[in-house]
């Protein structure tokens, strides 16, 4: 198992909020842009990985009780969606790397993937 701290690290990513969380580890992740895919997995302790960067994918892992998002290909977050990040808990890093580059990387440093 990784922490968010090293995941970070590894894709090259930079924390948005919920700093308080860099220590938790993550032992599965999960890639998707198409949020009802997301909705469909029944996992604690998920890491969520997409290029899908708006209010959705915020709502979508709420809903999921998913408490990590990387966003994919650069993406830049707005400050709304960092807001609602901050209200519900969810830790939100952006990565310059593409989707199958992220799942890669972590995939090769131990993190798991659902299915």
């Amino acid at each position: 198992m990784k922490t968010i701290k090293e995941i970070a690290e590894i894709i090259d990513g930079k924390v948005l909020c919920c700093h308080e969380k860099s220590d938790r580890h993550i032992e599965h992740a999960f890639a998707s842009d198409l949020m009802s895919d997301v909705l469909t997995v029944e996992m604690d302790n998920l890491l969520l990985i997409t290029g899908l960067a708006n209010l959705q994918a915020i709502r979508t892992a709420e809903m999921s009780d998913i408490s990590f998002i990387i966003f994919a290909r650069n993406k830049k977050i707005n400050s709304d969606i960092i807001a609602l990040a901050e209200e519900t808990g969810i830790m939100l890093i952006e990565s310059p790397f593409s989707v199958f580059r992220i799942s890669g990387e972590l995939y090769k440093a131990g993190v798991k993937p659902v299915y």
